[in-house]
């Protein structure tokens, strides 16, 4: 039995290695399925990434453009502001000065009116004066009230002409 022990004992231990080495094969393998597998997520992550900072530089460049045109507006909210203020102020001057030439003008057709009416009265008075010297020197009163009217001219009518009818027209007498 001796010669054969060692022989069993070689081939165990043979037999052992193959098996560790087998374990270690099926190891490698998976490792290396799973470093594949995490290659492939990484290269899924890198792309995503790439995609992800094209993205946030387009939204910075977008966010920039409208910041600029943010700025822009309030300066001309501001503009605008300033002119509404201006417009207003100058509304207001042009309103006073309206009122002011409405009251010189009122004040003016008053004082015409108040003319107008010591014309009247003189008159009235001129008038009554000349009535009563026409009366003690017994003269004809010229303002009677009997005014001659002019007799209206009628517009003479004009005569049509005749225009002779061409060849090929149609009288419609």
């Amino acid at each position: 039995m001796a010669p054969s022990v060692p022989r069993t004992r070689a081939a165990a231990t043979l037999r052992m290695k193959q098996i560790a080495l087998d374990n270690q094969d099926r190891t490698i393998r998976r490792l290396r399925a799973q470093l594949a597998t995490e290659r492939r997520g990484l290269a899924a992550t890198k792309k995503e990434l790439e995609e992800t900072r094209v993205a946030l530089e387009a939204s910075h460049k977008a966010i920039a453009g409208l910041t600029k045109i943010g700025l822009s507006m309030s300066k001309k909210i501001e503009k605008m502001k300033v002119k509404q203020k201006l417009t207003k102020a100058n509304h207001a001057e042009c309103h006073q000065k309206f009122q002011a030439r409405i009251h010189e003008a009122e004040d003016s057709m008053q004082a015409q009116h108040l003319l107008i009416e010591a014309l009247v009265d003189e008159k009235d008075n001129l008038l009554q004066t000349i009535h009563g010297l026409q009366e003690a020197n017994n003269a004809p009163d010229p303002f009677d009230g009997d005014w001659e009217e002019e007799p209206e001219e009628e517009p003479e009518e004009e005569e049509i002409e005749d225009i002779p009818l061409g060849e090929g027209e149609i009288d419609d007498e």
